[in-house]
């Protein structure tokens, strides 16, 4: 069942490899691979995986996850970068940053945190650059606000 490679073309058959953490099982630590990683069960720690990420219903991440595709079931807390396409199930309950090239988010499913669609880069950006753009710009649009169309009275 298992081919021994010279070297050559290793990269391409790992890539095919789905590692699968099941039901009941619990990870403690960093996940990587450069296939696919399905979650039926829970990590504590990052995830990455170089083609997929999948988190059943029944999965739990307590971390961030970095991967080309991810389709989400279970619930996330922490970040998820998705270089090409995310996919947010009705039952998926993602709590924190998500950046994505594409996103469907089905009926039912429950983000809380900030939504990024477009480019992405598999590293992310330093958080203090854009949120405090956000909290610049979020202070500019509100302050002035009361001071011109308030200007007359307290």
């Amino acid at each position: 069942m298992a081919k021994n490679n010279d070297g050559s073309g290793t990269k391409q058959g790992r890539e095919g490899v789905i590692s699968i953490v099941g039901p009941g099982m619990q990870v403690t630590g960093d996940c990587e691979t450069e296939g696919t990683l399905r979650i039926e069960g829970t990590v504590e720690g990052t995830v990455r995986a170089g083609k997929a990420v999948v988190v059943g219903k029944d999965g739990v991440v307590d971390g961030d996850i970095t991967t080309q595709d991810a389709v989400i079931g279970g619930r996330v807390t922490g970040s998820i970068i998705a270089e090409s396409r995310l996919e947010l199930q009705a039952t998926c309950v993602i709590e924190g940053e998500i950046q994505a090239r594409r996103i469907k988010l089905d009926e039912g499913g429950k983000v809380n945190g900030t939504v990024k669609i477009g480019n992405v880069s598999a590293k992310p950006a330093s958080p203090s650059a854009p949120n405090k753009d956000d909290i610049k710009g979020s202070s500019d649009v509100t302050g002035p606000r009361p001071v011109s169309s308030g200007s007359g009275g307290s």
